[in-house]
């Protein structure tokens, strides 16, 4: 006899769960957590997360994986996932995900330093300009990027490329991925599974 999984419920220490044949979650990261099963100095995002989650499938490779890191001192919209092909899609350059940046600069931001991120800064490791796909001044100091690359600390090395600097403390917080924006109601630190419509989204 043949039954669809999706949307049964079971029971894990008394703690009520609906079944899922993969696990796709959204989770508010909060500054001072490092993106890493062996955290070296701040305690990792897994620890946000319930047991039932982290230790899904079983074996070495158990629990779900973070899409991409952000630094410790990052915050915002993170996903994690145990579908070896979400995650390669979603992290792979190739596939152009824009990834949208709440950034909060040391010094007066000006149109010229826009300007250089719309037009590409170089950075010390790769002698092909790095673009923002879109960018513009939201206050003062501040502004909004939209990138669709992953590289090492890619936002602060753009910021420093055009003579300015991502502040230490609440520099930095990704506030959408594709279409899907970090809702206003997941606070720093919770986490929740993501929709069919999030997905799409996602996509977007």
């Amino acid at each position: 006899m043949e039954f669809v999984a999706d949307g049964l419920r079971f029971t894990v220490q008394d703690v009520d769960w609906a079944y899922h044949a993969k696990a796709y979650l959204m989770l508010h990261k909060p500054a001072g957590y490092e993106c890493s099963q062996k955290p070296s100095t701040y305690p990792s995002i897994y620890t946000l997360l319930p047991a039932p989650i982290r230790q899904r499938g079983g074996g070495a490779a158990a629990g779900v994986q973070a899409v991409g890191r952000l630094d410790q001192d990052t915050t915002g919209l993170l996903l994690l996932s145990d579908d070896g092909k979400f995650i390669h899609r979603m992290s792979s350059p190739k596939h152009h995900v824009p990834k949208v940046y709440e950034v909060r600069a040391k010094h007066l931001v000006d149109d010229k330093q826009v300007a250089k991120l719309l037009a590409g800064v170089v950075l010390d490791d790769d002698p092909k300009p790095v673009r923002a796909a879109a960018c513009e001044k939201t206050g003062e100091q501040t502004l909004r990027l939209t990138l669709t690359e992953g590289k090492y600390h890619q936002v602060k090395r753009m910021i420093a490329a055009v003579g300015n600097r991502v502040e230490e403390v609440g520099g930095l917080h990704r506030a959408r991925i594709g279409s899907l924006d970090l809702p206003a109601d997941l606070l720093p630190g919770q986490w929740r599974w993501l929709t069919a419509q999030d997905l799409a989204a996602i996509s977007a």
